[in-house]
């Protein structure tokens, strides 16, 4: 079997750690945990990773099309391995939920978030795992596209940073587990 794991964000320094790329910092993480080096595969459009644990092969995604593009990435990459949707697990920024929080879900709609609503076209289902980050609301009359390509502030980026290890040790639970329904009761909150 084999898993692949998406993290969204946007490719590009001026990026690297904005609320946006949570999904990237949560790959980045678990990248090093794993103790794999992120390469870019112009094929599939994304930096991309391999590795085999207890003999599953873990496939770590980050798409650089940007975020509104995600799929245009996503759906080659799947076909290439032979996986459908329900072999991939897409980890996300929200902001609709508090800093650090993490929602997993099995399927559902995008929310708004424009990532998901590129890879959910592209493969035509909403049926993916999908682990959810919030960053929060705009704070001070911020707009939703200033507050998303920001980084935390002081008051927030502990949190943060709490939430990406959480977000980290539920893909490690769900790669020993296979059960992304049991890492979801033990990790949503």
């Amino acid at each position: 079997m084999t898993k692949l794991i998406v993290g969204l964000g946007n490719p590009g320094d001026k990026y690297t750690h904005t609320k946006h790329n949570i999904g990237f910092d949560v790959l980045d993480t678990i990248a090093a945990q794993l103790n794999v080096a992120f390469k870019r595969d112009k094929t599939f459009m994304s930096d991309v990773a391999s590795t085999f644990v207890d003999g599953e092969k873990i496939i770590l995604v980050k798409p650089v099309t940007f975020m509104n593009d995600s799929g245009k990435a996503v759906k080659p990459i799947l076909a290439y391995n032979g996986l459908v949707a329900e072999d991939m697990t897409v980890v996300y920024d929200d902001l609709d939920m508090p800093v650090g929080k993490l929602r997993l879900r099995q399927k559902g709609s995008a929310g708004g978030h424009n990532g998901i609503k590129s890879i959910s076209q592209h493969l035509n289902t909403q049926q993916f795992n999908r682990i959810k980050i919030g960053i929060g609301r705009p704070k001070n009359g911020m707009t939703v596209v200033n507050h998303v390509l920001s980084r935390f502030d002081k008051e927030d980026n502990d949190t943060a940073e709490l939430g990406i290890m959480r977000a980290t040790d539920a893909l490690q639970a769900f790669i020993k587990t296979n059960d992304f329904n049991q890492t979801g009761n033990q990790f949503n909150g």
